[in-house]
This record gives C-alpha cells, structure tokens and sequence, in this order.
C-alpha cells in the first residue's frame, strides 16, 4: 500500500467589484488547479487577506472605496502579514503601472489580458512567494537551533564555573599555588566561552527581528562609571589603571538619557574588556562627553593596536582581528548592531604597536 502525500494547493485572492470580471479569472485560474477566492468589496478582500493569508492576490486597480492603490498600500504597511505578491490588473497606460509599483505591487497585467501571459506572471509570483517562504522558514529554523544550542551550551559551562572556583577556593581539598594557576586559567577560559555563546544568541535573537530595544531614560554618567568600576579590579590585576575623564554636562538631569540600559552596558563593557584584554601595560582612558544633543563615549588603551586590514573588516560577522587573543568577532559586530539601533555610530582609530580607541557617538534624546 502507498501513501500519497497531498499537495497544498496555491490559494489566490481575486478582487474586483464587477462580478463578470471575477467570474472570467476564476475561470481561467482553477483549470491550473488554483484554491481561488472571489470578493466584490474591496474593504472586505482586505478583511481576507488578513483572515485567510492568500499566496497571491489579484487586485484590480480601479475600485469604488478603496482602489488597487490603496490597498496594495494597507498591505504593505501591515507589518503583521508575511509577504504577499500584489498582480494589480489594469485597463490603464505607463502612469498607472508606476503608481502601482510605488504602492508596492509586484506585478502588472493590462485588460484585455491572455489567459497564457496571466498564467505565466502568476507562476513568477507564486515562485517568488514559496522562496521567500522558504528563506523565512529557514531563519526561523535556525534561530530556534541556535536558541537552543546556546542554551545547552550555556548551562554546563555555568555549572562547571561553579564547581571550578569552589575548588579554587580549596572546598574540597588543600590547593596549591600552582593549582591555582591552572584553576584561574580554566575559569578564564570558561567564561571567554560563555561571553562568546551568550553574544552568538544575541546576534542571533538581533538579526532575526525578535530582539526589541527596552527604551527608558537612564543616567549615562552613572552607567559609564558603574561598568569602569566593575572592570578596574581585572585591569588592576595586568597592573592598568583605568582613568575616567568626564566633560559636559553631566550632573543631575542633565545626564539622563533614553535608550535601552543593558544593550548600551553590554557596549561599553565589551569595549573596555577589549581595551583590558589587549593592553599589557600603560593606561586605559575612558572619556564621556555629553553635550545637549550629542553624547560620545571613547576608549582609549596603549595596547597592541590594530592593522589598518583588520580595521576594514573589525565589526563584521565572525571578523576578528589577527592578533593575539583575539575571540570570535561577534563582540564587535554586535556592539554595532546595538548603537546602529540607537540611531548611532561607533568607530575606531588604531595603529600597530600604539593601541587604539573606539567612540562610540549617540543622539542625546530625552524621552518623557
């Protein structure tokens, strides 16, 4: 016995308020074995469309209440619809044709159309709909797989984090001087791994749409200060000492802002553990200057510098730089897509051997 797998038909919206035109297109569209739905009213087939999610829709341009125009717009302006083809069918010349694809249809078809010519655009467009749906299908997939790869990775590395500092701390036996050393360089190893996991998930969640900034006003002043106070103790440990210069106005209100806190903090974190991880000695200059319309953060380090080559390419996806200890590049890339959010721009400016410094610039807007 075989079992036949049954194939989903294309189901196709068809509106136009003069019936007798209805009628022809069902006519000439379900002898190719199209599912066609027929509607008059063109405020009721933009009910459908939302209701019943056609593969395509053929629409004519010329309608009592809302045109073709008019509602090949509403369509593309509704963000909660997946892509839809739009054939708008028209007796008129050039200027409707542009009209329409302003509108954001896909297609055109002039009366009196052949039923070969009419066949042949709805194939294009049904193929152009199932490898978009494809793609999204695709992205979708791999979204889930990396959310959930993220996840299983994460938790071991968690726990094994835990149980590696209570044996640092001797918990369960008399540790050495030299064990210790070891124990450090896992623990630092672990959480090099964890950063460059929890980053993969965000770049992920960011590329995808899924992720959405958490805009709030927030203190900048204060932010900056709290991530250079947290990272002081591991530059201390490379024996850097990290200065923090302020300018502007910066006390009180004047240094509220609005954006999302922890996507900013995840910036200027990664930065200034860049500037620690590649600097063996000297300094680490952090500068925030706020101005009324304009806010800069630069940080500045006298460590290994980076090649005008890997400069080009540094906050692209998996780029990173050639020098030593460099990680997966996603840090970077992500610290961009972050700012570019915000409505702002981050930079650098580097030279081997004489360190570098990123700005990071963003709009001073103040959202009550």
């Amino acid at each position: 016995m075989y079992l036949h797998k049954s194939v989903k038909k294309d189901k196709i919206l068809i509106v136009d308020d003069i019936f007798e035109n209805l009628l022809l297109l069902e006519t000439v569209l379900e002898t190719e074995g199209y599912e066609v739905s027929l509607i008059e009213d063109s405020k009721t087939g933009l009910r459908m469309v939302e209701d019943g999610l056609p593969d395509l829709i053929l629409l004519d341009v010329m309608m009592p209440e809302l045109d073709g125009y008019e509602f090949t717009r509403r369509i593309r302006q509704n963000k909660n619809l997946p892509y839809i083809p739009i054939l708008l069918i028209t007796a008129h010349g050039q200027s409707s044709l542009v009209e329409g694809l302003d509108a954001g249809a896909d297609d055109f078809i002039r009366k009196p159309f052949d039923p070969e010519e009419l066949y042949a655009r709805v194939r294009s467009l049904l193929r152009l709909k199932h490898s978009i749906d494809e793609r999204d299908q695709m992205a979708n997939l791999r979204e889930d797989f990396v959310s959930r790869f993220t996840h299983d990775l994460r938790t071991p590395l968690v726990a094994a984090n835990r149980i590696l500092k209570l044996m640092q701390e001797g918990v369960f036996f008399s540790v050495t001087p030299e064990s210790l050393n070891i124990f450090k360089t896992m623990i630092g190893s672990n959480e090099d791994l964890l950063t460059m996991v929890n980053n993969l998930l965000e770049v992920y969640r960011h590329e995808a749409g899924s992720k959405s900034l958490k805009v709030s006003r927030f203190d900048i002043h204060k932010l900056v200060s709290e991530v250079t106070q947290e990272l002081t103790p591991l530059a201390a440990e490379k024996g850097l000492v990290i200065n923090l210069e302020t300018s502007g106005n910066h006390t009180g209100s004047e240094s509220l802002i609005s954006g999302d806190r922890i996507e900013l903090r995840r910036v200027i974190t990664n930065l200034l553990g860049n500037a620690i991880k590649f600097t063996e000695s000297g300094s680490i200059n952090v500068r925030l200057n706020i101005n009324s319309d304009i806010i800069t953060i630069e940080i500045q380090d006298t460590g290994s510098g980076i090649s005008s080559q890997d400069q080009a390419m540094l906050f692209q996806r998996f780029r990173s730089g050639k020098h030593k200890g460099s990680g997966s590049g996603l840090g970077l890339y992500l610290s961009r897509y972050i700012i570019e959010a915000h409505h702002g721009s981050i930079e650098v400016v580097s030279e081997p051997e004489k360190g570098s410094k990123f700005t990071v610039t963003l709009p001073n807007i103040v959202q009550n």
